[in-house]
């Protein structure tokens, strides 16, 4: 045996290389020797598999009782399942693995041999254990990895459900029925959909709700934001990526959007910012439901059906040569329009009472109701920002007051905008009589000095009602003592003040 395939050949540290080929030639043997006498049993054979030597140790183990019985055998005939003659013909070893005999397991690592020119002329193997005992602590830490993964993929999975059901697009306004009754038509097919309406009407929640009356609720629902991701990203965030294919790359690729909602849903909201040339190999995976990741030339099948929204007229972007008119036609099969908040009429009461309860139940603030005066409030006001807008009036409405039912002055505090469209204590309502004052044209303050205006209010109320005290003032709006007190400085305020 002259030596083992793929050795390294290092240096000795400060060695002259008389000392170190001495060093060397010691260290292969001595090597060999130890294995030999720490394991359960050695076996060697020549470059036809044929048995040319074996430790007593071993052939006891395999019930030969003497090892020369063993000697010019195939080593397949006493050993079952080596995969000695496999180390043979790649010239690789096999470290570390499991090998069945009769009922037991054996932790086994293989070697090729080579002669001086690097040719195999042979191959060893060790038993290294009996018993699976010894590798106890390792079995138990893979054992441990696997919970690890098997979890984390359990949570990604559940974060690709739908959060939002039918239910959770309040309102019984008929233009709100009529976009239920869409949203369980368009659940009985895989037609593609086109989600038409302004930021903030609930696409992505109308998206969810009809994956989850579909046929594929029980598979993932994944949502892109097109507008949000970097136009040099989009190829390999729709469709993957090969390993390699571009720099900065993991060594394992990158799996597409298109291929993590397989058998689900795939959400395109902002479609309308998509380039051009995406747009065409869209419209491909769309027509033959298969993907080309970047950097490869094999297609690869997948079984998605998308839902697309756009907030803006996509007819124009077409007659301004800025989408195509194939994809629109291909995604349009099933348009949803869904109203703006001031189309809702009678509806925005039961909306504005239910953003209260989730205000409440993510906060723990008490839960808040509304007067008539402060719901007439809100039917005056165009909610340009829709349902997000109107959330974040009532957000802030509720940390600004203690009454347990918002007034109308609570929102005008909350948005002044309100309070200059029509003054409630000199404006007579008979009873029975909606009224509508158009709102007055008013210049818009500076957004930084308006929030920090609105901020410096906020944290002063926060300490008088807690006596000066940063600590409790903090806790009551439900941020930690140092950001309270980065604010305080930030505005020019302190604690005593």
């Amino acid at each position: 045996m002259d030596g083992v395939a793929d050795r390294d050949d290092g240096h000795f540290l400060d060695a002259s290389p008389d000392s170190a080929a001495l060093l060397r030639s010691r260290a292969i043997p001595s090597l060999f020797e130890a294995l030999e006498t720490q394991s359960e049993g050695t076996v060697a054979v020549d470059r036809d598999a044929r048995v040319v030597w074996i430790n007593a140790k071993y052939a006891r183990m395999l019930g030969i009782s003497d090892p020369a019985e063993a000697i010019g055998r195939e080593v397949e005939e006493i050993i079952p399942h080596s995969q000695m003659r496999q180390v043979l013909a790649t010239g690789q070893p096999i470290l570390l693995d499991l090998m069945l005999f009769g009922t037991q397991r054996l932790v086994v690592t293989r070697f090729p041999l080579t002669d001086d020119a690097g040719t195999v002329i042979g191959a060893v193997g060790f038993v290294l254990y009996d018993s699976l005992h010894r590798l106890k602590p390792l079995l138990a830490e893979l054992s441990r990895l696997e919970a690890e993964l098997a979890a984390t993929k359990r949570r990604l999975d559940e974060g690709r459900q739908p959060r939002y059901t039918l239910q959770s697009y309040v309102g019984d306004s008929p233009v709100c029925l009529e976009v239920k009754r869409k949203a369980r038509l368009a659940a009985r097919t895989d037609a593609p959909i086109l989600l038409l309406g302004e930021t903030g009407t609930g696409k992505e929640l109308i998206a969810q709700a009809i994956h989850g009356l579909s046929a594929r609720s029980g598979r993932s629902f994944v949502g892109v934001n097109v507008a949000a991701i970097p136009e040099t990203l989009l190829e390999a965030e729709f469709f993957g990526a090969v390993p390699g294919a571009y720099t900065g790359l993991d060594r394992r690729g990158r799996e597409g959007r298109f291929k993590t909602a397989d058998g689900g849903t795939l959400f395109l909201d902002e479609i309308g910012d998509m380039p051009l040339g995406l747009q065409a190999k869209l419209l491909r995976a769309l027509q033959e439901q298969e993907i080309e990741p970047l950097g490869s030339d094999r297609p690869v099948k997948v079984d998605v059906r998308v839902i697309a929204a756009t907030n803006v007229d996509l007819e124009q972007r077409i007659r301004d040569g800025r989408f195509r008119s194939d994809l629109y036609y291909r995604l349009n099969v099933l348009p949803i329009r869904l109203p703006a908040l001031a189309e809702m009429g009678g509806g925005l009461e039961a909306i504005a009472e239910s953003i209260l309860q989730e205000i409440a139940a993510r906060s723990g603030l008490p839960l808040r109701g509304l007067t008539p005066e402060a719901v007439e409030v809100l039917g005056r006001h165009r909610w340009p920002g829709n349902v997000r807008e109107l959330r974040n009036v009532l957000e802030r409405a509720c940390l600004l007051t203690e009454n347990r039912r918002l007034t109308a002055a609570d929102l005008t505090e909350a948005l002044p905008d309100l309070g200059k469209a029509t003054p409630l204590e000199v404006l007579p309502v008979p009873i029975g009589t909606t009224v509508r004052v158009e709102p007055q044209q008013q210049p818009l303050p500076d957004y930084d000095q308006a929030f920090d205006e609105f901020e410096r209010g906020l944290l002063g109320r926060a300490l008088a009602a807690s006596g000066g005290r940063a600590t409790e003032a903090a806790r009551a709006l439900g941020i930690s003592r140092a950001a309270f007190y980065k604010k305080l400085a930030r505005l020019g305020m302190r604690a005593g003040e």
